[in-house]
């Protein structure tokens, strides 16, 4: 695949999130694994998303390849990376049986074993004020 990545970044799929997917190299942050876990929702991949989601909240992701989704695009709104801990806020457009719509998510993750790992979404950026 010599086409731009899917995941924003202006940059070759090969020399950006190919290099996660395919190759197995590990990503060195949660926003790279978070845009590589989007190009794997872009190209069906559940194998990867399986491998890159902690396993104590892994789903089943069975009816990933069933799924009628077009993924339009994503925007990485910040991300950070403490330690063994990490967010990243996204917002990603899609399409669903013709009805455009974006999705908004604080993601967390968590590095074990020198890889970045998945864990789940959470309503707010620490720190923030509480809106509601």
């Amino acid at each position: 695949m010599s086409q731009a990545c899917p995941c924003g970044s202006k940059a070759n799929y090969q020399h950006c999130c190919g290099r996660y997917i395919d190759l197995g190299v590990a990503a060195p942050d949660p926003e790279r694994l978070m845009r590589s876990r989007y190009t794997a929702y872009v190209l069906n991949n559940s194998t990867y998303l399986r491998k890159t989601w902690h396993p104590d909240t892994c789903p089943d992701l069975a009816d990933l390849a069933q799924e009628q989704t077009t993924w339009l695009g994503l925007e990485v709104l910040r991300s950070q990376a403490r330690f063994k801990q990490g967010l990243v806020e996204f917002t990603a457009r899609f399409e669903v049986a013709g009805v455009a719509r974006s999705m908004h998510e604080i993601s967390r993750f968590r590095k074990i074993k020198n890889r970045w790992l998945y864990l789940d979404a959470v309503t707010q950026w620490p720190g923030d004020p509480d809106v509601t």
